[in-house]
């Protein structure tokens, strides 16, 4: 239950003075439905207002203009902006309007009155000018902020509306018994929760706005303690929670057996602590990370075979058909000869073939099932199912990883879950999205992997390129050449896939396949299943195969216009080549030549040219991309944090989970008074229940 002490905070926007129908859908769209949200609004900016005259007024800063009105312009065509001119002592100072009545301006400042006029200082033929100033009477001179806060504004609310309402907020946000640990605050130097709140709202210098400001800091770290708690809780319940317990036997050893490699020192480790997670009696949430090409599957494939020689029922689910039918094609025959009967199950299979695959894993003769979402579709249903495996785990919710998890026997407990990333992240990201799981890294390759030679080529040698890709596919090579825009945009240079597949048609002389994210997906996957299966040589895409594509016999990238890409998507569109035995190549094209190439897109083609460590490349794609939107955290399912910015607060993030870990660990029911503080930091902001990013 939330307490009463937070109920004003958690009361409808509605409920502040000034929100009235006509705006309320603005101050929700723009800040969120509740008293709360508007004080987590955090200022972005400041206007900061000096007194100024007209002959000592500074270009591009915002003035205070103490003036006599002396006479307005009236323009006599449509287009022409309203001009009223004014005096001080120095000089003229022009008051410029572009639209707006010019009876009402007029009203506003009549001739011979003073004023005092605000705004950013202009210069036209050597004469200040403000344009769209703020007027006030010399009554009203207490009403100039020399500093004002910018908030976020749309159309229909201004600024100067959201402080006025966020100042309201502000008046309801209460006092609160302090969560944080003494002597953490102490040697932070941090002030209080309201202080803290009550500095956001009043910067009164720009490193007042910066992350590091220590009012912000304060703010961001109980945002990030309070999802941490949220995620240990949540890694705690899954750790009581009884399953099946799973222990290796004879179709393990056999599986290992037929595995065309040894494992290597990550792969071993990593499957030792699957393995012991398998056998506790609780229920198993791991997630492992590793390259491309680090051999995930493998030790998946031991932890399926596990589960078989167990008495179990396992699945392995795969978010496209082409990757699903791939992970069916190289385990099954491994998996059957050890006696693993294994089905799968896409949305494609006839009528006919669904019916006997579900009445296999119904009746429990069908061991292992692969497939994409028709795994967890209702009709599906499993006699024993004790392990889930997800591939790519960041392509699926978080509901539909549940409902597969959902389909085992209540009776035995509940679904151990293995999720595979073949993105590898830093440490830190890796904290703020599966904090809930028990995290595997593997960092090697297993022995006989073809490194893969990457270049980076100016865009003006496309013809030389294309000349060596021809002498390759004649004899027999298969290439991928990746372009970022599907179709031409007046907008922009950058090649379009469709013309430059037209292109590389007429130039190679051979079948060209072409894939892009704007095709129906079956369409997409029969092209990229042809050039799977190796009838077309050639295939153009975007970045649709830049995860979950496997060609052995691709041995060449080309990636048109590198320096637009971000270094680990970079990286991961490598990642398509060199998984055979024929020496492979990348090929980094970037246009504008040297001279047109930034400092940061160098850096990025220069660590991918020099290493091909997927944990490195995170790292220094972590560094490079430093504040903003990072890694596309929005769109790839990060949390959506209103103070906390992953990469800036970093060393933050990593103290509040120690600091959770420890908390929970020391006082598991919250009962000591720190631990009932903590339970009002959670349900301020509320991640166990509404927020975006919480599941």
């Amino acid at each position: 239950m939330r307490p009463p002490s937070l109920f004003p905070l958690f009361a409808e926007v509605s409920t502040l003075k000034g929100v009235g129908p006509k705006i309320l859908p603005l101050v929700q769209k723009l800040a969120g439905p509740l008293v709360r949200d508007l004080l987590f609004l955090s200022p972005s900016g400041l206007i900061v207002r000096r007194p100024m005259t007209a002959a000592n007024a500074v270009e591009g800063l915002v003035g205070v203009f103490d003036i006599v009105i002396d006479r307005l312009l009236v323009p006599g065509k449509p287009g022409v902006p309203i001009k009223v001119r004014a005096t001080d002592d120095t000089g003229f100072v022009h008051l410029i309007w572009f639209g707006g009545s010019a009876q009402h301006i007029d009203r506003l400042l009549p001739k011979g009155q003073r004023r005092l006029v605000s705004g950013k200082v202009e210069r036209f033929n050597n004469e200040v000018q403000i344009v769209h100033p703020d007027i006030f009477t010399p009554a009203q001179a207490d009403e100039i902020a020399a500093v004002e806060p910018v908030y976020p504004a749309t159309q229909g609310l201004t600024s100067r509306v959201i402080r006025k309402l966020a100042q309201g907020a502000l008046e309801q946000a209460p006092e609160l018994p302090e969560w944080q640990d003494a002597a953490w605050l102490a040697k932070r130097r941090w002030p209080g929760w309201r202080a803290a709140l009550a500095a956001l709202h009043a910067p009164t210098a720009e490193p007042d706005l910066l992350p590091d400001a220590p009012a912000r800091q304060r703010l961001a770290y109980d945002e990030l303690l309070a999802h941490q708690l949220a995620l240990a809780r949540r890694r705690r319940a899954r750790q009581i929670t009884p399953a099946p317990v799973v222990t290796p036997g004879e179709a393990s050893t056999r599986v290992l057996s037929a595995l065309p490699f040894e494992l290597t020192a990550a792969q071993l480790q990593a499957l030792a602590e699957i393995r012991r997670d398998l056998a506790s009696g609780e229920q198993m949430g791991r997630l492992l990370q590793g390259d491309v090409g680090s051999g995930k599957t493998a030790v998946a494939a031991l932890a399926l075979a596990d589960a078989a020689a167990s008495g179990f029922q396992s699945a392995l689910m795969a978010p496209t058909e082409i990757l699903a039918r791939q992970h069916f094609q190289r385990l099954s025959p491994m998996l059957e000869a050890a006696g693993v009967p294994t089905i799968l199950l896409t949305g494609r299979d006839t009528p006919a073939e669904r019916r006997t695959r579900l009445g296999a894993l119904a009746s429990g003769a069908a061991r292992v099932a692969i497939g994409t979402h028709a795994l967890f579709q209702d009709a599906v249903r499993f006699d024993s199912l004790a392990l889930a495996v997800i591939d790519e785990q960041h392509r699926f919710g978080v509901n539909e990883r549940q409902r597969l998890q959902a389909k085992g026997d209540p009776r035995t407990g509940g679904v151990h879950l293995l999720t595979m990333s073949a993105t590898p992240i830093p440490r830190t990201l890796e904290l703020t999205q599966y904090g809930e799981l028990e995290v595997s890294r593997l960092t090697e390759k297993p022995p006989g992997r073809t490194p893969v030679t990457t270049a980076v080529v100016p865009q003006a040698r496309i013809g030389e390129v294309a000349k060596r890709l021809k002498a390759a596919l004649d004899s027999g090579a298969q290439a991928y050449w990746i372009c970022p825009l599907v179709a031409e945009s007046e907008a922009s240079d950058l090649a379009a896939a469709e013309a430059r597949a037209a292109d590389l048609r007429r130039i190679m002389g051979v079948e060209v396949g072409l894939a892009h994210g704007q095709m129906p997906g079956p369409e997409r996957e029969a092209v990229m299943a042809d050039f799977a299966d190796g009838r077309t040589p050639l295939l153009v895409a975007t970045t649709v195969v830049e995860v979950g594509v496997d060609v052995p016999n691709a041995s060449i990238m080309v990636i048109e216009h590198a320096d637009r890409f971000g270094l680990a998507q970079l990286h991961q569109l490598r990642g398509r080549v060199g998984r055979g035995t024929a020496a492979s190549t990348c090929l980094l094209l970037y246009g504008g030549g040297d001279d047109g190439l930034g400092e940061t897109a160098r850096i990025r083609l220069e660590t991918l040219r020099r290493t091909e460590d997927g944990f490195e490349i995170a790292e220094e794609d972590f560094r490079l991309r430093g504040g903003g939107d990072p890694l596309g955290l929005k769109q790839s399912g990060f949390p959506a944090y209103r103070f906390a910015d992953p990469i800036r607060h970093r060393d933050l993030l990593l103290a509040a989970s120690d600091d959770a870990r420890l908390v929970l660990g020391r006082d598991p029911d919250l009962t000591s008074p720190r631990g009932e503080a903590v339970q009002v930091l959670e349900a301020l902001f509320d991640w166990r229940n509404d927020r975006p990013g919480a599941d």
